[in-house]
C-alpha cells in the first residue's frame, strides 16, 4: 500500500480510505480526531456524540405544550400531567440532565481540536437571517397540508413560553428564565446537535471505522444524511433546516472544522433568541 490514497470520485476533498474504510491522514483542511479516550467512549465510540442528543431529545418528549383554547386535560405530550406552567422547572431538569451527559463525555469532544473562524460568526449571523425569514414564512406548511402530512407541524411545534407573560407579577423570575433559556440555546444545544450530526451521523455513513473518519471527508450519503437528519428532527420548519443545515455543511467540507459549526450554530441560535425576545415571536423559540 502506498503512503498517499488514490483519489476517489465517491469521496470529496480528494481522500479515499485506503484500507478497511478508513482514511489514514488527512487531506487539505481535514480535521483528523485524536483516539477517544480508553474506557467506555474508546469502547463504544458513538457514546460520545449520542449520548447528549438523546438525553436532551428523550426529556423533550415530556415537554408541556401551550395549551388548546378550544381542549382541556394535561398540557403535555403523552398525556403526562405536567401543566404548561411548570415548563421553566421541566427546562431546567432537561438542561441539567443534558449537562451531564455532556460532562460524561467531555473528554471525547476533546479529541477535536479547538479551532474556529471569523467567518463562521458571518455564517450564523447570515443562517440566523434566513431561518428566521423561512420559519415565520413556513413555505412547507401548504404542501404537507395537501400531502395530508400536517401532522409533522404539530410534532415541531416550540414550548413558545412567554416568561413576561407568565411572570408578569415577578420580573425577576423572567429574566431569571431567560438567562437559562439562552444557555440552552446557545451553549448546549449547538453543542450536542452538532456533534452528534457531524461528529457521529455525516462520519458514519463513509466508513465502516467512522470515529477515525476526518471531519469534511464525506461522500453523497453524507451529504444526504447532513440535511435529511436535521430536518427530520426539526418537522416544524423543514425548509429552514434544509436551507440552515446545507449551509454549514459546505461550510465544513470547505474548513473541515468542527467547532466551526458550533459556533455558527450558537451565533444563529443567539440572534434568534435575541429577535424573538425583541419582537415577541415566542412561537420560535
Amino acid at each position: 500500500m502506498t503512503d498517499d490514497p488514490q483519489p476517489n470520485p465517491g469521496l470529496h476533498n480528494g481522500l479515499a480510505p485506503p484500507e478497511e474504510g478508513v482514511p489514514s491522514r488527512p487531506a487539505g483542511n481535514l480535521s483528523q480526531p485524536e483516539p477517544l479516550p480508553a474506557g467506555m467512549l474508546s469502547r463504544f465510540p458513538w457514546l460520545t456524540f449520542v449520548l447528549p442528543l438523546a438525553v436532551y431529545m428523550i426529556v423533550g418528549e415530556f415537554e408541556p405544550r401551550p395549551p388548546a383554547t378550544d381542549a382541556t386535560g394535561p398540557d403535555s405530550r403523552w398525556g403526562l400531567a405536567i401543566s404548561y406552567d411548570h415548563y421553566p422547572l421541566y427546562y431546567a431538569v432537561r438542561l441539567a440532565a443534558t449537562c451531564v451527559a455532556v460532562a460524561l463525555v467531555l473528554p471525547g469532544y476533546r479529541t477535536f481540536r479547538l479551532r474556529v473562524s471569523p467567518g463562521a460568526v458571518v455564517l450564523g449571523l447570515v443562517g440566523a437571517v434566513a431561518w428566521i425569514a423561512l420559519a415565520q414564512w413556513r413555505p412547507e406548511a401548504a404542501l404537507l397540508n395537501v400531502l395530508g402530512l400536517d401532522w409533522l407541524t404539530d410534532m415541531g411545534q416550540r414550548s413558545a413560553f412567554n416568561p413576561y407573560e407568565r411572570f408578569a407579577a415577578n420580573p425577576g423570575w423572567a429574566y431569571a428564565f431567560l438567562a437559562m433559556r439562552f444557555a440552552g440555546l446557545v451553549l448546549v444545544v449547538p453543542l450536542v446537535e452538532e456533534l452528534f450530526l457531524r461528529g457521529f451521523v455525516m462520519r458514519f455513513v463513509v466508513a465502516e471505522k467512522w470515529w477515525q473518519v476526518p471531519v469534511g471527508q464525506v461522500n453523497t450519503a453524507a451529504l444526504v444524511a447532513g440535511t435529511l437528519v436535521p430536518m427530520l428532527m426539526h418537522p416544524g420548519e423543514l425548509v429552514a433546516a434544509l436551507v440552515w443545515f446545507s449551509a454549514v455543511t459546505w461550510w465544513m467540507v470547505r474548513t473541515g472544522r468542527i467547532w466551526d459549526c458550533v459556533l455558527a450554530h450558537a451565533v444563529t441560535n443567539l440572534a434568534l433568541g435575541i429577535y424573538v425576545v425583541s419582537t415577541g415571536a415566542w412561537e420560535l423559540m
